[in-house]
């Protein structure tokens, strides 16, 4: 259907429009008007994606003098392959009604892994695998000793892209990642560098979070963007976590161990350089001194991860001159890990600032915070001309120069926390030394400085109003839009007392109380007998529920439900939790009916959909908050407060609340879909309360 939206012609594919479809549309319309930023929240089922992708692509058919690029980042490769789909559909209507002038290039970006063509590249077994098996074949060092030596393996996909050259393009359309393979296969070109070259040309680009938020990707990928783009975060819910993940590192015992195996390899090869190629060294040694970036004259293949920090704060200056010589940097690298060792061998949980750390360090390992910042760039340049390519052996030694930039760049935002033991478990040693960044904001703000709208949209944004406080900008838009609903399709019930009135809760001092264990076994047990197909449930931590299901298991409660459906777990195996989803939607295919029991911010919680007969019921065993004792969380809730004035108890009941509404929103995907969503804890009647009272129109 075509329609007005002010003054912009809207093609929308199919042939209905929910009001809040055009709502949306119009909310986003002003903001891109005003060039600014917004929050939007319209609930699952709703048709937000497709709603999104029509306003933007006809606002751009609309106004062909200032044509704005669309960069459209997902949580999941899932979600970007739904994404795609829904675009390609979106486009052959507007082709069918403008004609050519419609045409427009899409592609979706994503790791080696997910657009490799080359089988002897895919045998490897993980992402770091793949990137390292892929730069064995394609380093521009390789490719000149394949020249002159037949014998060493290259890759025949790139070498057919870069033989094409200038005609190695996507002729117009959308492009899945699958769409990209089968491409790639059939010019003989590698889908991943052709992708990584579209990027710049493309009017649509869908790619995931982190090559927009983490500075180590954002700074090859995302670096050419124009700034007339509109970048639309969607299901970003959980935007600040994502933001405060691209800035934390963790090292254990293990990473020193290992970066240790790797300083030994790298010294190895300097003296094997010293006694066949010294004049390569030599010639490193002069660019550093005259303080030249290698990065910008790389090929595309040689790429490396950028700097860990963020663009504003890298020093555009020369290297120090105490890590210029490559024996120099590795002995300084020595120096930090063995502070770090020291460090990790403490029986007490300490808590620092950045700007204490760097003055230990500097007192006992005799590294000042100049040449902490320049750790990360100076290792990429000393592996650039060992001509490493097995990069996946040197992720540890890259991990400690993460650390090494970061915490030698941030006096703000930032702690370092060292425990002896995760207190769960606190007779097993294992200590863990983090340095943990506390401001989302941080990671966000270039994003927010650089482009011209930038777009925050989930189902599950409620209560709003803290997002612009969590991330510190201000929206010119922000609104929550409800589902308009023509029956009743979603009955949501609040139990606070088992079937014998005793209260239940997974608070701490009731979780291990026999007579919620028991009641909440007799929920389940009265509900699967009556609900048909499939039921879900959620529980707090993999610890409560592997105690529940034991004690379940231990007074027949479990054989019991299973004489009604049968009963899959959600493990920390990714494996085995995939193969335990498959058998549950055969076990609802076929009419038994199965249960599925799950764990809030688990990986289920966040990217499965429980559709039609996969989900008639959700129970929420408890109320998902954080592990309030977390020395981590205690130091982001401090900073929150002094910084941002949010209280604990208001941060703690909203992250509560956003994954509770995550997990029920698993099994409506749609206004023909229908379900009961249970809250089993007496504390979700204040959880209720706290948001009414943040939420007026709720």
């Amino acid at each position: 259907m075509k329609f007005q939206v002010e003054d912009v012609t809207v093609y929308f594919p199919y042939d209905h429009i929910y009001p809040e479809q055009y709502a949306y549309m119009l909310e986003l319309k002003r903001a891109l008007d005003a060039k600014g930023h917004c929050l939007l929240e319209m609930p699952t089922g709703t048709g937000k994606t497709i709603a999104l992708l029509s306003l933007i692509t006809s606002y751009t058919l609309s106004k062909p003098q200032n044509p704005v690029k669309l960069i459209y980042c997902t949580r999941t490769v899932h979600e970007m392959e739904k994404t795609l789909a829904e675009l390609k559909v979106l486009h052959n209507y507007q082709v069918k009604h403008l004609g050519p002038q419609a045409q427009i290039l899409a592609v979706g970006l994503s790791s080696r892994k997910n657009l490799c063509v080359n089988p002897t590249v895919l045998a490897a077994e993980n992402r770091d695998s793949v990137d390292a098996a892929c730069r064995k074949l394609t380093a521009s060092w390789v490719r000149a000793l394949a020249a002159e030596n037949p014998n060493v393996p290259t890759c025949e996909f790139l070498e057919q892209y870069e033989k094409a050259g200038s005609g190695a393009v996507l002729p117009p359309g959308v492009y899945t990642l699958q769409d990209l393979r089968a491409y790639g296969k059939q010019r003989g070109w590698c889908p991943y560098f052709l992708a990584r070259h579209m990027v710049q040309f493309s009017n649509v680009v869908v790619y995931s979070y982190q090559y927009m938020l983490d500075p180590k990707v954002a700074g090859i990928i995302s670096k050419e963007m124009q700034k007339e783009s509109v970048v639309v975060f969607d299901e970003a819910h959980n935007i600040d976590n994502v933001c405060i993940e691209a800035l934390s590192v963790s090292v254990r015992r293990q990473t020193l161990e290992g970066a240790r195996r790797n300083l030994s390899k790298m010294q190895h090869e300097i003296e094997r350089f010293k006694a066949t190629d010294a004049d390569r060294l030599r010639k490193e040694y002069n660019r550093l001194v005259e303080g030249l970036a290698q990065g910008g004259n790389l090929p595309l293949t040689d790429t490396w991860l950028q700097n860990p920090a963020l663009p504003e704060d890298i020093l555009k200056e020369a290297v120090p001159g105490n890590i210029r010589k490559a024996d120099h940097f590795v002995h300084v690298l020595r120096r930090l890990v063995q502070y770090l060792e020291g460090r990790l061998e403490t029986e007490n949980v300490e808590k620092e600032g950045p700007v204490g750390f760097v003055a230990s360090i500097s007192t006992h390992a005799g590294i000042d915070q100049k040449t902490l910042k320049f750790c990360y760039d100076r290792l990429h340049s000393l592996m650039m001309t060992l001509e490493i390519t097995d990069t996946d052996e040197f992720l540890h030694i890259q991990t400690i120069c993460d650390f090494a930039t970061l915490v030698g760049t941030y006096t703000r935002g930032f702690s370092i926390i060292i425990e002896p033991f995760d207190e769960r478990m606190p007779h097993i040693p294992d200590p863990v030394l983090q340095l943990s960044c506390h401001d989302a904001s941080l990671a966000i703000k270039p994003v927010f400085d650089r482009f011209q709208s930038v777009v925050i949209t989930s189902g599950t944004l409620s209560p709003i109003d803290l997002y612009p406080r969590l991330l510190n900008f201000h929206p010119v838009v922000s609104r929550s839009f409800t589902m308009s609903l023509t029956r009743d399709c979603i009955c949501p019930m609040v139990l606070t007392r088992g079937s014998d009135q005793l209260p239940v809760s997974t608070k701490f001092d009731m979780r291990s109380d026999l007579g919620v264990v028991r009641n909440y076994g007799r929920l389940l047990l009265e509900m699967v007998s009556v609900v048909p197909d499939g039921v879900v449930c959620f529980f707090v931590s993999y610890s409560y529920m592997d105690g529940i299901v034991n004690s379940w298991n231990e007074n027949g409660i479990l054989k019991e439900i299973m004489q009604h459906k049968l009963v899959f777990i959600e493990t920390q195996d990714v494996v085995e939790t995939t193969l335990a989803l498959d058998n549950y939607r055969k076990a609802c295919d076929c009419g038994r009916g199965a249960v599925f029991l799950s764990v809030a911010r688990g990986k289920v919680a966040e990217g499965i959909d429980f559709d039609r007969h996969y989900g008639r019921l959700v129970i929420m065993f408890g109320i998902p908050f954080q592990y309030t004792l977390s020395k981590i969380l205690l130091a982001r809730l401090e900073y929150l407060r002094d910084t941002f004035q949010i209280k604990e108890g208001d941060f703690l009941t909203f992250d509560a609340l956003r994954q509770a509404a995550q997990c029920v929103g698993r099994v409506i995907r749609s206004k023909a879909d229908y379900g009961m969503m249970i809250f089993a804890d007496k504390r979700f009647v204040l959880i209720c309360s706290f948001f009414i009272n943040r939420v007026p129109n709720s």
